[in-house]
């Protein structure tokens, strides 16, 4: 290309260089549908000083019962339970086996208030909704794994 005082030419470049720049964000940008508030995953404590976020490690491949009656759901394994502590910002995590958990509780409680089944729903980006946090730890907290 040769210099000239002619700026049409770099215009034009310029101009189909933003478009494409354009249409690349536009195309990474997520949908409504697709898009999850981080206030939706996050549950706190009774007292305010805590948050609480659960990742899923592991789910059955165990066929669920009832498919017509609850909707598709999924049986929770492993999960990733993250804490952070809102005075100190201090995150702790931890990773627990829902399933040796609550086999352990049936042996030496002799029983078990786990529901490892959680909605298909309720699954956002791979991290449990708020409202089924207690569901899945339920066990965990039984036993003194987890305090919160």
């Amino acid at each position: 290309m040769s210099k000239d005082n002619n700026s049409e030419p770099s215009e034009i470049n310029t101009e189909s260089l933003l478009e494409t720049i354009s249409d690349a964000e536009v195309n990474s940008r997520i949908s409504f549908e697709e898009f999850t508030d981080e206030r939706l995953l996050i549950s706190h404590d009774s007292m305010g000083t805590k948050q609480m976020k659960i990742k899923i490690i592991e789910v059955s491949d165990e066929n669920q019962p009832q498919k017509w009656r609850f909707g598709d759901r999924v049986k929770v394994t492993k999960i990733l339970v993250t804490i952070r502590h809102l005075t100190t910002q201090q995150v702790e995590e931890g990773e627990f086996d829902i399933e040796a958990i609550e086999r352990e509780i049936q042996e030496k409680r002799h029983y078990s208030s786990t529901n490892r089944w959680i909605p298909a729903e309720d699954i956002k980006n791979g991290y449990v909704m708020r409202d089924k946090h207690t569901r899945l730890i339920s066990d965990a907290a039984a036993m003194d794994y987890i305090i919160f």
